[in-house]
């Protein structure tokens, strides 16, 4: 489901109240049918669609002063889109975990690829060795298609979103505020690049300072999005150790680079090890563990498969013989219009070709890959 376009207001106007989260997004929404209606109702109808009295009196206070149509007009100034978890474009891996946030503000843009996505993380004082290392490993796995998500902070995030850039991959950026503003400043000329090739994200609103208990909602976000989280060095009380423990709460996959028992930026990473995170020496030891060794055939796979319900239709209709286009639309049940234009979709991608007289069979690449069954 796809919220409509004149909801979204509503949305971002119930994310600016503080206290208003993802189970009283929920409330509201299965009670009111709408956020719309939900933001025209009293404290009585909230009260009946099960929010308390906290809730009840944050909506009384905060709503009054929020003003919708200029909210989104700071948006659009900003280059942000809204999505709510309701969109399509909402990363599907995120919406697994209990806390999702039911709005995420985005410059840049989301793609199916970045559904194979790792979290690089770690200190924001590396030493040589872990700048050299996080360099090399992220490079290659750039170079295997895989997105790299991090915190826009400096050291180790920094070096995982500038070298998946280098390498000609994608990267993208989860800050602990507002995306109006970057953080920290000097990442400026690094965040505009990933809006290029990638997106920042934030649930928080713009105009939201990056307050220090920002941090650990937005490292829930980052192992969130993840298949897996690579900490590259940690000391014994870095951030990059809360990503790392949100990761294995949400079932992903924890890796970490050793380092030397005597440096204190590797303490952290090290004891991660000694507690069952997977020893990662090069990108191959990430890559196997996750079955990722075939991203890019995987995603030359999913571009090719049927994207609606009348693609896979139609697909089960044909074979390697011609079928006339008559016989597709007596087949499929589908009218002559609706079965002519899809199959002129599906020839531009390379699902079908017309082999002359509107007789039309699969591509052999389709055949042979995906095997498709025909009743």
């Amino acid at each position: 489901m796809t919220v409509n376009s004149k909801d979204i207001k509503y949305w971002v106007g119930f994310n600016i109240i503080p206290g208003i989260g993802r189970v009283r997004f929920s409330q509201l929404e299965n009670h009111f049918g709408s956020l719309g209606q939900a933001w025209q109702a009293d404290p009585a109808g909230l009260k009946k669609a099960g929010l308390d009295d906290s809730a009840v009196r944050a909506i009384g206070r905060w709503r009054p002063e929020i003003n919708l149509e200029a909210e989104m007009e700071k948006l659009a100034r900003c280059g942000i889109q809204a999505i709510t978890c309701n969109d399509a474009g909402y990363p599907a891996r995120l919406k697994e975990i209990y806390d999702y946030p039911p709005l995420l503000y985005v410059r840049g843009q989301l793609l199916p690829e970045d559904e194979w996505c790792l979290a690089v993380v770690g200190t924001r004082r590396p030493t040589i060795y872990g700048r050299q290392v996080a360099e090399e490993i992220v490079a290659e796995l750039a170079q295997n298609k895989i997105t790299i998500i991090s915190g826009l902070a400096r050291g180790i995030d920094s070096v995982g979103h500038r070298g998946a850039l280098e390498a000609g991959g994608r990267s993208i950026a989860v800050m602990g505020g507002g995306l109006d503003a970057i953080y920290p400043a000097e990442n400026a000329s690094l965040a505009q690049s990933i809006i290029k090739r990638g997106a920042l994200l934030s649930e928080f609103h713009p105009g939201t300072r990056p307050r220090p208990e920002n941090f650990p909602r937005r490292n829930r976000i980052i192992s969130g999005m993840s298949l897996g989280v690579l900490v590259v060095e940690a000391g014994e009380t870095s951030g990059a150790l809360i990503t790392a423990h949100l990761a294995l709460e949400q079932n992903r996959e924890v890796f970490a680079i050793p380092g030397s028992i005597l440096s204190l930026a590797s303490r952290g990473s090290n004891r991660l090890i000694q507690e069952g995170a997977k020893l990662v020496a090069d990108c191959t030891d990430i890559l196997e563990e996750l079955n990722l060794t075939a991203v890019g055939s995987q995603m030359e796979m999913k571009e090719i498969l049927p994207s609606s319900e009348n693609e896979a239709l139609l697909l089960k209709q044909l074979a390697a013989e011609p079928t006339h286009i008559d016989d597709v639309c007596r087949l499929s049940g589908l009218e002559a219009s609706m079965v002519s234009s899809t199959l002129t979709m599906m020839e531009l991608k390379g699902l079908v070709k017309q082999v002359g007289a509107m007789n039309y069979i699969l591509c052999r690449e389709v055949r042979e890959k995906y095997r498709v069954e025909i009743d």
